[in-house]
């Protein structure tokens, strides 16, 4: 009988990651069946879609405490269907917040529950490493850090490396990038993220204008390339330019187009998140800066016990690139912080140099690992090496 695998992918990151591990486990297990939650990319490679994985996306608390019945609804119904079938194992991919309640119910009625991406538990929410001791039967960690701290709490943990260092290149071509962008070779390029979420744009993007408008004084080559995710961000950061008096700036805007934005750039100013991890591996410098609701920034502060939020000084385990937060976020600081990197060739060298240890470090062929992992809880299974 083929190994069957029940799935939950949330988000567009979600269904990339799933499926990549699909078509790795396939290449062992050829038969295997997945099924459950799930998108396009998982969709191409086989897999069996109750609901799409779009269906989960939630936008801040709001949403989610308006879609709380629905998404339970759908939840509890994926749950029952699971317990009727009995599968092999479940994975959950990313999205804890609805896998974790699901795992552990999973894990109770005696099937295998595999959470694919870890919180961060690292970060803040610490204590949320009791509940997926409870659900988890195995965690699969994108950093090297992350496994030890599960091996402690007793929970089996594999190091499965980032599936974004096995696609980015080693050296980035920055000529390339900016031929494909028509971006002078000479110029000062300077790429501003103000971030994918809506929130994110609303509270970085008069900052970030700012600080462009005194760049723009001093280097009369800047040019400033601002890749935004959706229609509504475009938006949001197009209104901030016009409040702000700023449409004379020398601002392209480019839907999407981050990673080519980043390689092309001298120097990055980024929103904290994902997006910073992309510039170290593009081996770019830069500012790491965020902004939200001050009561929230006061429970995040209390409940962190880093001394970081960018990934590139977590990873690295060092105050590698400035982090500039709440108040210390003003235009005048993040301009004077990022004219630094582009004030210093021999620090960016070093920078690079830095970059290019973390990207090897995390460049372990991502979806084999994790197929690797995942093979022996599966009936009728090869024998695998050690993981």
């Amino acid at each position: 009988m083929a190994p069957r695998i029940a799935m939950v992918a949330g988000e567009a990151s979600g269904d990339l990651l799933a499926s990549h591990l699909i078509r790795a486990v396939k290449q062992h297990v050829p038969d295997a069946v997945f099924y459950g939650i799930g998108g396009p990319k998982m969709q191409a490679e086989g897999f069996e879609a109750r609901w799409q994985s779009e269906r989960l996306a939630v936008h801040g608390y709001v949403d989610a405490l308006k879609r709380y019945r629905e998404l339970s609804g759908i939840r509890k119904k994926l749950l029952a269907e699971i317990r009727r079938d009995k599968p092999d194992a479940f994975i959950g991919v990313d999205a804890p917040d609805f896998n974790l309640w699901l795992e552990g119910r999973v894990k109770d009625s005696g099937i295998p529950s595999i959470h694919f991406v870890s919180p961060s538990i690292w970060a803040w929410r610490g204590g949320r490493i009791k509940m997926i001791a409870r659900s988890v039967s195995r965690m699969l960690c994108l950093f090297p850090f992350e496994a030890p701290i599960y091996d402690k709490a007793g929970v089996p943990a594999t190091y499965v490396g980032h599936p974004l260092a096995d696609v980015f290149p080693l050296k980035p071509d920055r000529a390339a990038a900016r031929e494909r962008l028509n971006v002078s070779p000479e110029a000062k390029v300077i790429a501003v993220l103000p971030g994918s979420r809506q929130s994110e744009v609303r509270n970085l993007a008069d900052t970030f204008i700012g600080a462009a408008a005194i760049l723009s004084q001093r280097h009369q080559d800047a040019v400033f390339l601002v890749p935004l995710a959706t229609r509504e961000t475009r938006a949001l950061f197009e209104e901030a330019l016009r409040l702000n008096d700023a449409r004379e700036l020398p601002i392209r805007m480019l839907f999407g187009h981050s990673v080519d934005a980043m390689t092309a750039a001298d120097v990055v100013l980024v929103a904290s998140g994902t997006a910073s991890l992309e510039a170290a591996l593009l081996k770019r410098p830069m500012v790491i800066s965020y902004r939200m609701g001050g009561w929230q920034y006061r429970l995040m502060k209390r409940m962190a016990y880093l001394p970081w939020v960018g990934l590139p000084n977590i990873l690295c385990n060092e105050s590698l690139v400035a982090e500039l937060l709440q108040d210390d976020a003003t235009p005048v600081k993040l301009a004077d912080a990022l004219d630094r990197w582009l004030l210093d060739p021999a620090g960016c060298e070093a920078l690079a140099e830095r970059f290019t240890e973390l990207h090897l470090t995390l460049r372990q062929d991502t979806a084999d690992k994790a197929a690797a992992a995942i093979l022996p809880y599966l009936q009728h299974k090869p024998k695998v090496g050690h993981v």
